[in-house]
This record gives structure tokens, C-alpha cells and sequence, in this order.
């Protein structure tokens, strides 16, 4: 058994994977967005995704440095600029986020009867959506993805790829049928974006949205014509 102190709710994190596509700018936006949510996660960082990490940000992530690198890694904006946002990786119970290899297919994610709320896979490369749809499990990321979907719970697929094949894009109408939100890396602009940052937070949002995360990262259509124009010429 693994009992939960009294007064103290179970721990029901999401799981956030990381692939290696470009577009880590928007895993940082995702992950910063569900602590300011009050949200627990699980993070499992992809080995293709490390390098593209290190190439756009120069941070190498390290399973023995992890937090460390975590820390830097979310404190920079989607500009590459350090100490643009301030991060609690740690929060009021101290387990606000964990970190499993990638390799570590009996972690807790790999089951289950792990509890989770879901999962958000950004960004999905072709070869993660590949392996995903075709049932592959050849890492974490993967694994836990199958099993989202064999659990019936909330599998996010930010897709962050142009232009797409035909195999792709099989590959994504199965993981539609089976259940998943196939959502594509495309920024929009009625928003009134006036920075990089603006457009990355975009789309974290809108995943957001498909995992049913409440946040304020972006102005929401609200039926004028113009309308994130004129709030921007008045703030």
C-alpha cells in the first residue's frame, strides 16, 4: 500500500512527454502554465529531444541534474533570454514535479494503475506519432501515451511538422480514432501577438484547452472584429 497522509490528496499529476521536435519553447510554456494551474506532472524528456533542447537553447538536460536543469530550461523565454520567468518547481506538498529516463519502462507512467489525469505529448515528432499509433511503446514516452489511450484518458498530441506525408497523417487520423486530440504546432494571430513569446504561448494554451487546464495565456476570440487591435492600442 501507499497510504496518503492525513490531510494530504493523492498526487494526480499530468504527464508531460517531450519529443524530439523542434518547439521546446512550447513544452516549457505547457509545463510553466499547468504549476501556475496548481497542477502536478510527470515529465519524461525524449533522448532526440535533449539534443534539439541543447540545440535551440544550449541547456543540456541530465537525469542526474534534472531539477537544475528543469529550472533553466523554464526560466527562459521563448526569445532564448535567461530569467525571464520565475519557476516553483517545488510548491506546497514538494513533489510538484518528477522527473522518469526515458528509458525506464517500469517507472510509474509504464502502468495503468498509475494514477494520472492524462498526458500532453510537446512537441510530437513524426517518429513519436509513428510509434504512438502503431502501439511501438520503444521508450516511456511512448509507452505512456498507450497507455492513456488504453485507459481512456486525455492524450494530447501537439504535432509540430511541415509539410506532412501521407503516412503521417494516417498515423494521425489513428490516433483520433482512437481517441487522442491531434493538435498541430500552428500558431494564430487574432490574438494581437507583438512577440515570439505571445505566439508560443498560443499554442501551449490551446493544448491547454484540449486537456481542459484553465489558464490566461492567451486573449480568446470574443466575437469583434479587431478586437485584440483596439485592447492593444489602449494598454
Amino acid at each position: 500500500m501507499n497510504p496518503v497522509k492525513p490531510g494530504k490528496t493523492p498526487r494526480t499529476p499530468w504527464i508531460v512527454g517531450v519529443s524530439g521536435a523542434s518547439g521546446t519553447p512550447y513544452a516549457a510554456a505547457v509545463l510553466r502554465a499547468l504549476f501556475a494551474a496548481g497542477e502536478s506532472v510527470d515529465l519524461v524528456v525524449s533522448r532526440a529531444s535533449r539534443l534539439t533542447l541543447l540545440d535551440e537553447t544550449g541547456i543540456s538536460f541530465r537525469d542526474a541534474h534534472w531539477r537544475e536543469d528543469l529550472r533553466e530550461w523554464l526560466s527562459r523565454g521563448a526569445d532564448g533570454k535567461p530569467g525571464t520567468f520565475v519557476v516553483d518547481l517545488d510548491g506546497d506538498r514538494g513533489d510538484r514535479v518528477r522527473h522518469w529516463s526515458a528509458g525506464d519502462l517500469a517507472a510509474g507512467p509504464s502502468s495503468g494503475s498509475y494514477p494520472v489525469k492524462g498526458m500532453l505529448i510537446v512537441p510530437a515528432s513524426t517518429a513519436c506519432v509513428a510509434g504512438v499509433a502503431l502501439g511501438l511503446s520503444k521508450d516511456l514516452l511512448q509507452r505512456a501515451a498507450s497507455v492513456t489511450l488504453k485507459e481512456g484518458r486525455r492524450l494530447v498530441v501537439a504535432v509540430r511538422e511541415t509539410p506532412l506525408n501521407g503516412q503521417t497523417l494516417r498515423h494521425l487520423v489513428t490516433l483520433d480514432e482512437a481517441g487522442a486530440t491531434v493538435l498541430p504546432a500552428s500558431p494564430a494571430f487574432y490574438a494581437g501577438a507583438t512577440h515570439i513569446q505571445d505566439l508560443v504561448d498560443f499554442v501551449a494554451g490551446r493544448a491547454l484547452d484540449a486537456a481542459g487546464v484553465p489558464h490566461t495565456l492567451y486573449r480568446r476570440w470574443e466575437g469583434e472584429v479587431g478586437g485584440a487591435r483596439a485592447s492593444g492600442a489602449t494598454d
